[in-house]
């Protein structure tokens, strides 16, 4: 890695004299949003396993956010094929609040690794005890596949050998087709269902907030004047934020109507960790009014909130593809990670990429100053909101 830093560094000089620019990715037919007569393509698969119809189902991912929004058309897909099954999810506690309260799910079965490894033997307990016949492990690495092997399942389904890490493929024994590194996530969880021989579903994510939860995301935006902009700052990579001073550029620009364009009003979204970078960009605002709920929100709010905002911009993170899934048009921001495999679904015509050699690096730390995200100039985000704005919005992709 170290000599992988060095080409990067030395990349970035040589980029120097050339004074490359931002990007935008572009891949409609292979991003658009599914309506409901359309249905996903089949990836490649290579003799697709076809299970007798299972009672009881467990599905491994336990990572990221963004991770387990773009598997929850999967789990569309086998509720829709099986609509009897126990179908349970195991995952870790920062991504449960998406799987809360939905309708496809009958059960969450969390590990708690910041216990570990005194937590670990009560989830692999649990895990055995549910007597499942069938395990789809999305998670590639050696914990997921443990975790499947445990489970004592009739059918363990994985990715393939190249696909994963830590000798994760030798605990199951079905795997779908290798898959393109820089194929869409969500299509490379489609795969599965391929694999399995069922019939494929429009692409929904089933996202929903309860009558508690949109009256709470009510309340909290209650005298923000409409249309509302939903600005995304964190990211769980340090290496994949936007700066303060471009955010807040991006923020003054768009708080003026332009021609037919309204003005858009802020509403700035974030964690605990994002509440200092709110605060900055809040600094940088001017007179430029907008409503800080950083710090003040959870993932069960973003999902409430993100309906009630005309577009969003941030880079990428969970949040972004929450957005997505609820059918808010993102803006997405690229430097550390690629869009052509993290696209929020349905608006990877809105991606733009801080054009530099070293892109994608996927460093979690960037040892050159984030300069692929200070590429990405705020008058192209900004242009870019209002083309998103000017969109037809269908609604939700529920």
């Amino acid at each position: 890695m170290a000599s992988e830093r060095h080409l990067y560094a030395d990349a970035v000089a040589v980029d120097t004299l050339c004074g490359a620019g931002p990007r935008r990715y572009h891949r409609a037919l292979e991003l658009k949003p599914a309506s409901n007569s359309q249905k996903m393509s089949s990836p490649e698969a290579i003799n697709p396993q076809i299970v007798p119809q299972p009672r009881r189902v467990l599905i491994v991912l336990m990572g990221s956010i963004g991770d387990v929004v773009r598997a929850l058309p999967l789990l569309g897909r086998i509720r829709n094929a099986w609509p009897d099954a126990h179908i349970a999810w195991a995952v870790e506690p920062k991504s449960k609040a998406v799987l809360e309260h939905h309708r496809w799910l009958d059960e969450i079965i969390v590990y708690d690794r910041t216990h570990a490894p005194w937590t670990f033997l009560p989830f692999l307990r649990r895990v055995r005890n549910g007597q499942f016949d069938l395990v789809i492990d999305l998670q590639r690495h050696l914990k997921s596949g443990f975790t499947s092997r445990i489970s004592g399942a009739r059918d363990r389904y994985g990715f393939d050998a190249a696909n994963t890490k830590e000798f994760n493929h030798r605990f199951s024994n079905h795997r779908i087709a290798p898959q393109p590194n820089m194929r869409l996530k969500l299509v490379q969880y489609q795969a599965f269902g391929d694999a399995l021989g069922i019939a494929q579903s429009p692409i929904e994510f089933g996202l929903a907030a309860t009558d508690d939860e949109r009256a709470r995301a009510l309340e909290m935006l209650r005298d923000a004047p409409r249309p509302l902009l939903a600005v995304i700052l964190g990211s769980s990579w340090p290496s994949r934020i936007y700066f303060p001073e471009s955010t807040a550029a991006v923020l003054r620009r768009l708080a003026q109507a332009d021609g037919d364009s309204p003005a858009l009003f802020p509403v700035l979204l974030g964690g605990p960790d994002e509440t200092r970078l709110a605060s900055d960009v809040m600094r940088r605002l001017d007179d430029v009014p907008a409503l800080n709920l950083a710090g003040r929100t959870s993932l069960r709010d973003l999902i409430a909130i993100f309906p009630e905002c005309a577009v969003a911009f941030g880079p990428d993170s969970g949040p972004m593809h929450i957005a997505a899934a609820v059918g808010c048009p993102v803006v997405s921001l690229w430097g550390a990670t690629a869009a052509e495999r993290s696209a929020p679904w349905g608006f990877a015509e809105l991606a733009i990429s801080g054009a530099i050699p070293c892109h994608p690096c996927y460093l979690r730390k960037c040892p050159i100053g984030r300069e692929c995200m200070r590429r990405i100039s705020p008058e192209e985000v900004g242009v870019t909101v209002r083309r998103a704005l000017a969109m037809p919005r269908a609604g939700a992709i529920r």
